[in-house]
């Protein structure tokens, strides 16, 4: 890996991770746990990350982030508040969605992220999720992809080590979090279903028939200590290591039909990004395999609909980049129709030098099987082959000299045209509108040092690093 300009890394995680590469993974869950209960809290204002406060801006904006989970945004906003870059940022966002809202964003899916810098072709990571090979499975998971997309986004775009940016969501899993009212909307909207599995039932019970509530307090060690595995072995144990053949293992066993080779095969795609100008605005767009991308810059440039955009793509077959850009550059729609969609999570995150992450996560289904992958803790994503693939939808405006605005959707079947018509918003200097089921977490900027974020006012989310303008 190449050398990182900060370290962001606690005492105590450290020593963490020296003394469990000493022991047997079997151990390593009490082991993190008992040494992450003293390290300091996420809390903004206390030091959950050691990193050299000497590398933050001096003035002016360090960045925003904005989440649908409020506790995620904050672990993001905190490393940039200690010099990570929006990449950073978006990493720790992202790694604490897997603990804080694990039905839509749990370690066992997957997603794709927009990466833009000022001056550069913007990038799309796509990290899809694999369908399980085995047979004989009775509820067909997904491969667990969110940590290779985001460990290839942070490599080439990060300042930090990767396994730093675990350590707050490893103290979170081992610490606890106060259940957000998003996790428990999720949580009683499935609950029968998710209850009826013994293991999710211990983590997301109450004790009764009944699940968590927003408020309650939710410690996760099991998954505490899947985290630090992956910090003592690398990320490349989960798909080729011993840590593999644990999640494999438990996978079978939850009926979820995974082999190694189906790990090893989970591979993200990074390509350039959709791209489009029109009146001195350059747009750009997640690319396929994240075909709401070309849903929302159809809708940015026509106005046509950008699930009939999609549902036409994926009746086509096409799946290339370029055959994307052409059909965006002949303003060429659609007019079909999408099954009911997958549930996903969106987040936006800017730092102060002009860098933009748009990224959103999906498990494939709400809670993805409903089964939980043994000793890991993590909820295993649904098999792509069982659910249709999830609208990932995300965009990121310039001007000339300046970013405009970073735009991510959830709402299902509704996430591009969200994307879109908030793009067109933008770009005619309106109000973002908030209409229909499209879920809209963005940040707008005057020049690179006036941004600020802006979450759905019908939402719970949370805007971090500037005042939350819902009016927009």
């Amino acid at each position: 890996m190449a050398h990182r300009q900060h370290q962001i890394s606690t005492p105590d995680a450290t020593q963490a991770r020296r003394v469990s590469s000493r022991l047997p993974a079997s151990l390593m869950a009490s082991v993190a746990s008992g040494l992450l209960l003293g390290a300091c809290s996420w809390i903004p204002g206390v030091h959950l990350v050691g990193i050299n406060e000497t590398s933050a801006p001096a003035g002016g904006s360090i960045g925003t982030v904005v989440a649908d989970e409020p506790q995620a945004a904050l672990v993001g906003h905190d490393v940039l508040a200690r010099g990570g870059n929006a990449a950073d940022a978006a990493t720790a966002t992202a790694l604490a969605l897997g603990v804080t809202l694990p039905s839509r964003a749990s370690f066992g899916g997957g997603g794709a992220c927009l990466v833009s810098r000022p001056g550069e072709a913007a990038q799309s990571i796509t990290f899809q999720t694999r369908a399980g090979t085995s047979k004989g499975a009775d509820r067909p998971a997904a491969t667990p992809a969110d940590f290779r997309g985001l460990y290839l986004m942070q490599l080439h775009y990060g300042t930090v080590d990767f396994n730093d940016l675990i350590a707050p969501a490893l103290n979170l899993a081992s610490t606890g979090i106060t259940v957000s009212r998003t996790l428990a909307a999720d949580l009683a909207a499935v609950r029968p279903a998710l209850l009826a599995d013994d293991s999710a039932r211990a983590i997301f019970g109450r004790g009764d028939a009944s699940t968590l509530v927003a408020g309650d307090s939710l410690a996760q060690p099991r998954l505490a200590g899947f985290l630090e595995r992956i910090r003592v072995a690398g990320v490349g144990d989960l798909y080729n290591g011993a840590l593999a053949d644990v999640y494999v293992t438990a996978a079978q066993k939850a009926g979820g039909g995974l082999n190694d080779d189906d790990m090893r095969q989970t591979l993200p795609l990074q390509t350039e990004a959709l791209t489009t100008r029109q009146g001195g605005v350059d747009a750009s767009f997640l690319a396929p395999p994240a075909d709401g991308g070309l849903g929302a810059a159809i809708r940015y440039t026509t106005g046509a609909s950008a699930q009939g955009t999609v549902a036409a793509w994926r009746a086509s077959g096409n799946t290339s980049l370029a055959a994307a850009q052409a059909a965006l550059n002949n303003g060429r729609s659609g007019s079909g129709t999408l099954p009911a969609l997958p549930a996903s999570t969106s987040f936006v995150v800017t730092d102060h030098s002009g860098m933009a992450v748009a990224c959103v996560l999906s498990d494939n289904n709400l809670f993805g099987t409903g089964r939980i992958a043994g000793s890991t803790g993590v909820v295993l994503g649904a098999s792509p082959a069982r659910t249709p693939q999830p609208l990932l939808s995300a965009a990121v405006l310039r001007d000339q000299r300046n970013l405009r605005a970073v735009i991510a959707a959830s709402g299902q079947n509704e996430a591009a045209d969200a994307v879109g018509d908030a793009a067109r918003a933008v770009a005619h200097e309106t109000p973002i509108p908030h209409e229909g089921a499209g879920r809209i977490n963005a940040i707008l900027c005057h020049g690179n040092d006036s941004c600020r974020g802006s979450t759905d006012p019908r939402a719970a989310g949370l805007a971090a690093g500037t005042t939350n303008d819902s009016s927009n």
